[in-house]
């Protein structure tokens, strides 16, 4: 299986800048497995599609503002940080850039000083082991300097940094948010819980693994860098009665399939379980926890094509696409949505 086979043709106009008011007037696309029927409707509209009894299993990850600018040491010269993964109190895995007058040794410098980088050593994924120096509160120092990661396709800036983050947002640790969550407003919410379904949070911190390129040629030579998650004995126990009771695990966003996917057993019961994930789900790896999918529109070529194609088939996901760009959806981070039955 090749890289090039989930490639698509996007016309650039289609890549949303912006986040839609509110939150659940996206459009969403409703594909039906059984039939390969599509429906165009609103995203407000999705209570249309859940069932009371189903389990709706959200990532209650939060986005911090990890995107960091600043200058060496010494020199002046421009340099930023993307942190990934907190590895320790002060030590972080992060993206830097330039990367290759990035060394070990090297000292950065945020906020006039305020914050102060060291470079310990390269990751074999490409990344930096960095520790910082401070004084006071590191998150206090990260919120005030800090930017919010969006991704190099978005080149607006964000006025709020609030529409980067779902309402449901919980523990700080991501790199990048959990974009299908963000279509969900309170009182959608609230209308789902009303209807009798089980909204239930898991969490997995985003991180390189969820946005970083194939670059491989073929599939099977990708390797997914590893992202913190936890399934606490609650949520398990929760998305397990839903199936026991004939309900449906309807996941939002692919994050949450793969949090899943991570600690299901052959039959597809959830384990509770907390840990690091480097799953890498594809057309042909057995879905075994999953009945629905909400997620929005990916790049082409990414890992995240990869894994609702493994739900729907590529050549559906493809021709679903197709129809998506037709129909003139907005793609991406900031675009609408799709709900895969």
């Amino acid at each position: 299986m090749l890289t090039s086979d989930f490639a698509y043709d996007l016309p650039q106009e289609l890549i949303a800048q912006h986040p839609v008011e509110p939150r659940d007037s996206s459009r969403l696309l409703v594909y039906h497995r059984d039939t390969g029927a599509i429906e165009h409707r609103v995203f407000q509209e999705i209570t249309d599609y859940l069932r009371p009894g189903d389990a709706l299993v959200i990532n209650d990850t939060r986005v911090i503002p990890a995107r960091l600018l600043g200058n060496r040491a010494g020199t002046g010269g421009a340099v930023e940080l993307l942190l990934l993964k907190r590895l320790g109190k002060d030590t972080w895995e992060a993206l830097a850039g330039p990367g290759r007058k990035a060394r070990p040794g090297d000292v950065l410098e945020f906020g006039g000083g305020r914050l102060r980088a060291t470079i310990l050593q390269d990751t074999e994924a490409g990344a930096r082991v960095v520790r910082f120096q401070y004084e006071g509160v590191f998150e206090e120092a990260l919120d005030e300097l800090g930017k919010m990661p969006l991704p190099p396709y978005i080149h607006e800036p964000l006025q709020d940094r609030d529409r980067y983050q779902t309402v449901y947002a919980a523990h700080d640790g991501s790199a990048a948010a959990p974009t299908a969550g963000l279509h969900f407003t309170p009182e959608l919410l609230e209308r789902v819980a009303g209807r009798g379904i089980d909204i239930v949070p898991v969490l997995l911190h985003v991180g390189l693994g969820t946005f970083r390129p194939v670059k491989a040629q073929e599939v099977s030579e990708h390797t997914m860098h590893s992202e913190e998650y936890e399934v606490t004995p609650n949520a398990a126990a929760r998305i397990n009665q839903a199936r026991a009771r004939g309900g449906r695990v309807v996941c939002v966003g692919t994050t949450t399939v793969r949090t899943l996917e991570s600690v299901a057993d052959e039959s597809g019961v959830i384990r509770p379980a907390r840990g690091e994930t480097a799953i890498f789900i594809t057309p042909g790896v057995p879905i075994r926890a999953v009945d629905a999918l909400i997620t929005n529109f990916h790049l082409p070529e990414s890992t995240l094509l990869m894994l609702i194609s493994a739900l729907m088939g590529r050549e559906q996901a493809l021709a679903a696409y197709a129809e998506a760009v037709r129909e003139r959806y907005r793609f991406f981070s900031f675009g609408d949505a799709m709900l895969i039955l």
